[in-house]
C-alpha cells in the first residue's frame, strides 16, 4: 500500500489569533513610539539647558574672579556637547553663546576677540532656528557683543546695531530683566543716562524667573549700581 504524505497548513486556533493580535499591538505601539522621540528629546534638551544656566550663574555670581576664566572655558566645552547632542534646537546654542561670551569677558584683551566672534556665530545660528526661543535672549545677547567689542577695523562692534537688536529683544520680552538692563547699560555707555533710567527701573520690576534666583539676585545688584550711576550723571 502506498502512503501519501500530505502537507497542510493547520487552521489558526483562537490562542494563535490572540498571540498574533498581541504581536500586532506591540508592533503598532513601537511604531507610535517611533513617532514620539521629539517630545522626549525636547524634555532632555530643556533639562540640559537648565543645567548650563545654573552652572553659568554659579560661575558668574558666586565664583572668585581669579577662577572664572578657567571655569567658563570648561563649561564652554560642556555647552558645545549639549549643542551637538540637540542639533537643530535654538536654546542650547543661545547658552553656548552666553558661556563663550562670558569666557571672552573674563579673558579680556585682543585674545578674547576670537571667542566673541564665535559667540556671535552661535547667536546668529540660534536666531536662524528660532529667534523667539528663551524670550528672544539671542537678540539681547548678540546686542551685548555689538556694544562691548571694538568697532571696525579691529572687530565688529556697532552700537547702532546693538540698539536695534535690543529693541527687537524688548518686543519679545518687554518686561524682562535682561533686555531692559542691557539697553540701560548701552544708553549709559553712549552718554544718554536720562534715557537709561526708565529701562533700569523696569529691570528692577521684572518678575522673578523660576530656578534663576542666583542670576536674578546678581543682575538686580548690577541694575542698582548702574541706576545710581545714571541718576548721578
Amino acid at each position: 500500500m502506498t502512503t501519501t504524505l500530505t502537507t497542510t497548513t493547520p487552521a489558526m486556533t483562537r490562542p494563535d489569533r490572540r498571540d498574533m493580535l498581541a504581536a500586532l499591538a506591540v508592533a503598532a505601539l513601537a511604531s507610535v513610539c517611533g513617532m514620539l522621540p521629539f517630545a522626549a528629546h525636547a524634555a532632555s534638551a530643556e533639562e540640559a539647558v537648565v543645567e548650563l544656566q545654573h552652572d553659568w550663574e554659579v560661575i558668574k555670581y558666586q565664583t572668585p574672579a581669579a577662577e572664572r576664566e578657567k571655569r567658563f572655558e570648561s563649561l564652554a566645552a560642556k555647552a558645545h556637547k549639549v549643542s551637538e547632542t540637540f542639533a537643530g534646537r535654538s536654546e542650547p546654542l543661545v547658552w553656548e553663546g552666553i558661556i563663550v561670551a562670558s569666557w571672552a569677558g573674563e579673558k579680556g584683551g585682543l585674545g578674547a576677540l576670537g571667542l566673541a566672534k564665535k559667540a556671535k556665530v552661535l547667536y546668529e545660528s540660534a536666531i536662524q532656528i528660532d529667534g523667539t526661543a528663551l524670550d528672544g535672549s539671542a537678540y539681547a545677547s548678540l546686542a551685548v557683543l555689538y556694544y562691548k567689542v571694538p568697532g571696525w577695523p579691529i572687530s565688529f562692534g556697532d552700537k547702532g546695531k546693538a540698539r536695534e537688536l535690543l529693541q527687537k529683544a524688548l518686543t519679545l520680552n518687554p518686561k524682562g530683566i535682561d533686555p531692559n538692563f542691557f539697553l540701560g547699560e548701552l544708553l549709559v555707555e553712549t552718554k544718554h543716562p536720562s534715557e537709561a533710567v526708565p529701562y533700569l527701573e523696569q529691570a528692577l520690576l521684572a518678575s522673578p524667573r523660576p530656578g534663576r534666583q542666583i542670576s536674578d539676585t546678581g543682575r538686580r545688584d548690577e541694575v542698582r549700581v548702574l541706576l545710581d550711576k545714571a541718576k548721578a550723571q
